[in-house]
């Protein structure tokens, strides 16, 4: 949860430098809490589906590619909010292929839905999103399935890496495209079992996330509880 400016946001860039928590509480008079996608993906998730989880990392694919993570009951955020960015790992799929964040060679840039809809668009499918290439999967076009399958396992050898450090117990693949056909999360599942050890493999779960286009609003409603509900908040009430 980040409480200063956004710093270069790649997708929004015309936010650099805002302080979002600070123009919206000054607006309309109330506390503000923000977050990004990812995290509140993973809060929504483990509050509808896994609330005896702990140690969850729920991914987003759709434009791009990110994660929020659960380790030890705790969302992980890092020291500046940027904990779960894998989307700008590197990958070898996408080596020299250049990144909406300027840097090359990120997963993003070969495992995101505008990547895969480019490729596609080259091909003469006509698509220019993450929808477009969702929709042409279900429509069941083979080359859009390969797609699919390709980016799970781009994903999933990153992710194998998260698993040898993190040890969670589920891994939920959600957002616009995953949810497309099971191609993406077959891809995501061949690659981190391939690397995986048996102990950190053998009870680790990895699913289609379910809690759907619900799952980003029900996580805001969690992070709102959390922060209200927090022993130092109602500590601090008490002192009042």
């Amino acid at each position: 949860m980040g409480n200063g400016p956004a710093q270069s946001p790649p997708i929004m860039p015309g936010w650099d430098d805002c302080d979002v928590v600070g123009l919206l509480g000054s607006q309309f008079g109330v506390p503000v809490q923000v977050d990004n996608d990812a995290n509140l993906l993973a809060l929504g998730e483990r509050s509808m589906c896994y609330p005896d989880v702990d140690d969850l990392i729920y991914v987003k694919v759709a434009t791009g590619v990110g994660a929020g993570i659960f380790s030890g009951g705790r969302l992980v955020r890092g020291a500046d909010g940027s904990a779960g960015d894998f989307g700008h790992v590197y990958s070898p799929a996408a080596d020299q292929v250049p990144c909406r964040c300027g840097n090359i060679g990120c997963l993003e840039a070969f495992a995101g839905g505008l990547a895969m809809a480019k490729r596609l668009s080259a091909h003469g499918h006509g698509v220019s999103d993450a929808p477009g290439v969702a929709e042409l999967a279900k429509a069941g076009n083979l080359e859009a399935v390969r797609e699919l399958r390709e980016a799970g396992l781009a994903i999933g050898a990153v992710l194998a890496t998260c698993v040898a450090i993190l040890n969670p117990r589920v891994i939920a693949v959600g957002g616009e495209i995953s949810a497309a056909h099971g191609a993406l999360v077959n891809g995501v599942r061949e690659a981190i079992y391939r690397r995986t050890t048996p102990l950190a493999g053998e009870r680790l779960r990895i699913e289609l996330a379910r809690s759907g286009a619900l799952g980003g609003a029900i996580g805001a409603a969690q992070l709102v509880l959390d922060t209200v509900f927090a022993k130092s908040a109602i500590d601090a009430r008490f002192a009042e």
